[in-house]
Protein backbone atom coordinates (compact mmCIF):
# COMPACT_ATOMS: atom_id res chain seq x y z
CA UNK A 1 0.00 0.00 0.00
CA UNK A 2 2.82 2.41 0.89
CA UNK A 3 4.57 2.06 -2.48
CA UNK A 4 1.26 2.48 -4.28
CA UNK A 5 0.62 5.73 -2.42
CA UNK A 6 4.16 7.01 -2.97
CA UNK A 7 3.94 6.19 -6.68
CA UNK A 8 0.66 8.09 -6.87
CA UNK A 9 2.29 11.16 -5.31
CA UNK A 10 5.41 11.07 -7.50
CA UNK A 11 3.53 10.56 -10.79
CA UNK A 12 1.10 13.36 -9.93
CA UNK A 13 4.08 15.70 -9.64
CA UNK A 14 6.58 14.46 -12.23
CA UNK A 15 4.47 12.45 -14.70
CA UNK A 16 4.37 8.82 -15.79
CA UNK A 17 8.13 8.72 -16.44
CA UNK A 18 8.65 8.90 -12.68
CA UNK A 19 6.41 5.89 -11.98
CA UNK A 20 9.29 3.45 -11.28
CA UNK A 21 11.43 5.87 -9.32
CA UNK A 22 9.82 4.97 -5.98
CA UNK A 23 11.18 1.41 -6.17
CA UNK A 24 14.69 2.86 -6.51
CA UNK A 25 14.48 5.57 -3.86
CA UNK A 26 12.40 3.89 -1.14
CA UNK A 27 15.18 2.66 1.13
CA UNK A 28 17.54 3.65 3.93
CA UNK A 29 20.47 4.47 1.62
CA UNK A 30 20.87 7.33 -0.85
CA UNK A 31 21.01 6.21 -4.51
CA UNK A 32 23.43 7.44 -7.19
CA UNK A 33 21.59 9.53 -9.80
CA UNK A 34 23.47 7.81 -12.65
CA UNK A 35 22.20 4.45 -11.41
CA UNK A 36 18.66 5.86 -11.27
CA UNK A 37 18.98 7.09 -14.87
CA UNK A 38 20.24 3.67 -15.99
CA UNK A 39 17.42 1.79 -14.24
CA UNK A 40 14.76 4.15 -15.66
CA UNK A 41 16.35 4.00 -19.12
CA UNK A 42 16.51 7.80 -19.22
CA UNK A 43 19.28 10.33 -19.81
CA UNK A 44 20.89 11.89 -16.74
CA UNK A 45 19.24 15.26 -17.62
CA UNK A 46 15.77 13.67 -17.88
CA UNK A 47 16.36 11.93 -14.55
CA UNK A 48 17.50 15.14 -12.89
CA UNK A 49 14.44 17.00 -14.20
CA UNK A 50 12.19 14.40 -12.54
CA UNK A 51 14.15 14.52 -9.29
CA UNK A 52 14.17 18.33 -9.23
CA UNK A 53 10.37 18.46 -9.67
CA UNK A 54 9.89 16.10 -6.73
CA UNK A 55 12.56 17.95 -4.75
CA UNK A 56 10.74 21.27 -5.26
CA UNK A 57 7.90 19.81 -3.16
CA UNK A 58 10.38 18.64 -0.50
CA UNK A 59 9.59 14.96 -1.09
CA UNK A 60 13.16 13.79 -1.78
CA UNK A 61 16.46 14.63 -0.13
CA UNK A 62 19.99 14.35 -1.50
CA UNK A 63 23.63 14.30 -0.57
CA UNK A 64 26.52 15.04 -2.89
CA UNK A 65 29.98 13.56 -3.14
CA UNK A 66 32.96 14.95 -5.00
CA UNK A 67 34.81 12.72 -7.42
CA UNK A 68 38.46 13.15 -6.38
CA UNK A 69 39.77 12.12 -9.77
CA UNK A 70 37.37 14.05 -12.04
CA UNK A 71 36.59 16.92 -9.67
CA UNK A 72 32.83 17.04 -10.20
CA UNK A 73 29.97 16.30 -7.82
CA UNK A 74 27.65 13.31 -8.02
CA UNK A 75 24.26 13.50 -6.31
CA UNK A 76 22.65 10.68 -4.33
CA UNK A 77 18.90 10.71 -3.70
CA UNK A 78 16.35 9.25 -1.29
CA UNK A 79 12.58 9.66 -0.97
CA UNK A 80 11.25 11.27 2.22
CA UNK A 81 8.39 8.92 3.07
CA UNK A 82 6.77 10.93 5.88
CA UNK A 83 6.83 14.22 3.96
CA UNK A 84 5.42 12.46 0.88
CA UNK A 85 2.55 10.96 2.87
CA UNK A 86 1.78 14.30 4.51
CA UNK A 87 1.85 15.95 1.05
CA UNK A 88 -0.66 13.37 -0.25
CA UNK A 89 -2.83 13.83 2.84
CA UNK A 90 -3.08 17.57 2.23
CA UNK A 91 -3.89 16.96 -1.46
CA UNK A 92 -6.70 14.54 -0.53
CA UNK A 93 -8.15 16.99 2.01
CA UNK A 94 -8.22 19.72 -0.66
CA UNK A 95 -9.98 17.36 -3.09
CA UNK A 96 -12.52 16.46 -0.42
CA UNK A 97 -13.16 20.13 0.25
CA UNK A 98 -13.77 20.75 -3.47
CA UNK A 99 -16.15 17.77 -3.75
CA UNK A 100 -18.06 18.86 -0.63
CA UNK A 101 -18.38 22.33 -2.16
CA UNK A 102 -19.83 20.78 -5.34
CA UNK A 103 -22.32 18.71 -3.33
CA UNK A 104 -23.46 21.76 -1.40
CA UNK A 105 -23.79 23.73 -4.64
CA UNK A 106 -25.92 20.99 -6.26
CA UNK A 107 -28.11 20.73 -3.15
CA UNK A 108 -28.79 24.47 -2.86
CA UNK A 109 -28.67 25.81 -6.45
CA UNK A 110 -30.56 25.23 -9.70
CA UNK A 111 -28.79 24.14 -12.89
CA UNK A 112 -30.04 24.06 -16.48
CA UNK A 113 -28.91 22.15 -19.55
CA UNK A 114 -29.22 22.36 -23.31
CA UNK A 115 -30.05 18.84 -24.47
CA UNK A 116 -28.97 19.64 -28.04
CA UNK A 117 -25.50 21.02 -27.20
CA UNK A 118 -25.11 19.13 -23.90
CA UNK A 119 -24.04 22.38 -22.20
CA UNK A 120 -24.78 23.08 -18.55
CA UNK A 121 -25.70 26.51 -17.18
CA UNK A 122 -26.01 27.67 -13.62
CA UNK A 123 -29.10 29.66 -12.66
CA UNK A 124 -27.44 33.06 -13.01
CA UNK A 125 -26.13 32.35 -16.52
CA UNK A 126 -29.44 30.85 -17.64
CA UNK A 127 -31.27 33.92 -16.35
CA UNK A 128 -28.91 36.29 -18.20
CA UNK A 129 -29.64 34.46 -21.47
CA UNK A 130 -33.40 34.25 -20.76
CA UNK A 131 -33.11 30.44 -20.41
CA UNK A 132 -32.04 30.16 -24.06
CA UNK A 133 -28.86 28.35 -25.17
CA UNK A 134 -26.44 30.91 -26.58
CA UNK A 135 -25.02 28.24 -28.94
CA UNK A 136 -28.10 26.84 -30.68
CA UNK A 137 -30.96 29.09 -29.51
CA UNK A 138 -33.01 26.29 -27.96
CA UNK A 139 -34.71 26.66 -24.59
CA UNK A 140 -32.69 25.14 -21.75
CA UNK A 141 -34.36 22.74 -19.31
CA UNK A 142 -34.00 22.46 -15.55
CA UNK A 143 -31.52 19.75 -14.60
CA UNK A 144 -32.09 17.04 -11.99
CA UNK A 145 -29.13 17.37 -9.59
CA UNK A 146 -29.64 14.07 -7.76
CA UNK A 147 -27.47 11.91 -10.15
CA UNK A 148 -24.60 14.42 -9.87
CA UNK A 149 -24.95 14.53 -6.07
CA UNK A 150 -24.86 10.71 -5.99
CA UNK A 151 -21.63 10.65 -8.06
CA UNK A 152 -20.01 13.32 -5.91
CA UNK A 153 -20.86 11.36 -2.76
CA UNK A 154 -19.26 8.24 -4.28
CA UNK A 155 -16.15 10.25 -5.03
CA UNK A 156 -16.17 11.61 -1.48
CA UNK A 157 -16.39 8.08 -0.01
CA UNK A 158 -13.47 7.01 -2.19
CA UNK A 159 -11.39 9.96 -0.97
CA UNK A 160 -12.28 9.18 2.66
CA UNK A 161 -11.04 5.60 2.25
CA UNK A 162 -7.84 6.84 0.62
CA UNK A 163 -7.36 9.30 3.49
CA UNK A 164 -7.76 6.45 6.00
CA UNK A 165 -5.08 4.46 4.15
CA UNK A 166 -2.72 7.43 4.19
CA UNK A 167 -3.36 8.02 7.92
CA UNK A 168 -2.62 4.34 8.62
CA UNK A 169 0.70 4.59 6.74
CA UNK A 170 1.58 7.82 8.55
CA UNK A 171 0.94 6.07 11.89
CA UNK A 172 3.21 3.17 10.86
CA UNK A 173 5.96 5.54 9.73
CA UNK A 174 5.74 7.52 12.99
CA UNK A 175 6.12 4.30 14.97
CA UNK A 176 9.19 3.41 12.87
CA UNK A 177 10.71 6.84 13.53
CA UNK A 178 10.04 6.55 17.28
CA UNK A 179 11.63 3.07 17.41
CA UNK A 180 14.65 4.35 15.49
CA UNK A 181 15.01 7.31 17.87
CA UNK A 182 14.73 5.02 20.91
CA UNK A 183 17.36 2.70 19.44
CA UNK A 184 19.73 5.61 18.77
CA UNK A 185 19.18 6.96 22.31
CA UNK A 186 20.03 3.58 23.84
CA UNK A 187 23.13 3.40 21.68
CA UNK A 188 24.20 6.88 22.80
CA UNK A 189 23.56 5.97 26.44
CA UNK A 190 25.70 2.83 26.10
CA UNK A 191 28.51 4.82 24.48
CA UNK A 192 28.28 7.51 27.18
CA UNK A 193 28.41 4.84 29.90
CA UNK A 194 31.46 3.19 28.31
CA UNK A 195 33.16 6.56 27.98
CA UNK A 196 32.44 7.35 31.65
CA UNK A 197 33.82 3.98 32.77
CA UNK A 198 36.89 4.46 30.57
CA UNK A 199 37.59 7.88 32.08
CA UNK A 200 37.09 6.50 35.58
CA UNK A 201 39.55 3.67 34.89
CA UNK A 202 42.10 6.09 33.42
CA UNK A 203 41.74 8.39 36.43
CA UNK A 204 42.33 5.50 38.81
CA UNK A 205 45.31 4.31 36.77
CA UNK A 206 46.89 7.76 36.61
CA UNK A 207 46.33 8.62 40.30
CA UNK A 208 49.41 10.47 41.82
CA UNK A 209 52.04 8.14 43.29
CA UNK A 210 52.49 10.52 46.25
CA UNK A 211 48.97 9.68 47.43
CA UNK A 212 49.89 5.99 47.45
CA UNK A 213 53.17 6.77 49.24
CA UNK A 214 51.34 8.74 51.95
CA UNK A 215 49.02 5.85 52.56
CA UNK A 216 51.96 3.46 52.97
CA UNK A 217 53.87 5.89 55.20
CA UNK A 218 50.94 6.50 57.55
CA UNK A 219 50.37 2.79 57.89
CA UNK A 220 54.00 2.16 59.09
CA UNK A 221 54.78 3.15 62.79
CA UNK A 222 57.53 5.79 63.24
CA UNK A 223 60.88 5.15 65.00
CA UNK A 224 60.02 7.59 67.84
CA UNK A 225 56.82 5.79 68.70
CA UNK A 226 58.75 2.48 68.82
CA UNK A 227 61.34 3.98 71.20
CA UNK A 228 58.66 5.37 73.52
CA UNK A 229 56.98 2.03 73.83
CA UNK A 230 60.34 0.42 74.71
CA UNK A 231 61.17 3.03 77.40
CA UNK A 232 57.81 2.55 79.11
CA UNK A 233 58.58 -1.11 79.50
Amino acid sequence: MLKKLLTEIVTSIAGKQAEQIVDLLDGEKYVNEFLIAKKLNLTINQTRNILYKISDEGLVSFIRKKDKRKGWYTYFWKIEVMKSLEFLREAILKQMEQVQHQIKSRETKEFYTCETCNIEFNEETALVHNFICNECGNIVSRKDNSPAIKEYNKELDKLRKELESVDDEIKIEKEKVEKKKAKEMKKEERLAKKEKEKKKAEKAKNAPKKEKAKVKKSAKPSKKSVKKTKSKK
